[in-house]
């Protein structure tokens, strides 16, 4: 993956806040642990493509959108 892991979590942070979401109602949905959500959120755990993807699936969008910093 070619994003910086603070670029990225600042991208899953906004998107979250976007939709409403807590990092606990994110975690719930994704099926992600709220300890590996926020060290994901303050760029301190690389995520792999499976943790992207249920992360992404659990905001509504698509992986690419997450990772598309030209939007």
């Amino acid at each position: 993956m070619a994003l910086e892991n603070m670029q990225l979590a600042q991208r899953i942070r906004a998107f979250r806040k976007l939709k409403g979401y807590t990092q606990a109602k994110l975690a719930a949905e994704s099926g992600v642990s709220l300890a590996i959500l926020g060290a994901i959120e303050r760029g301190n755990r690389r995520v792999d493509e499976q943790i992207l993807t249920k992360i992404a699936d659990s905001l509504g969008i698509t992986v690419s959108e997450l990772t598309d910093l030209t939007k």
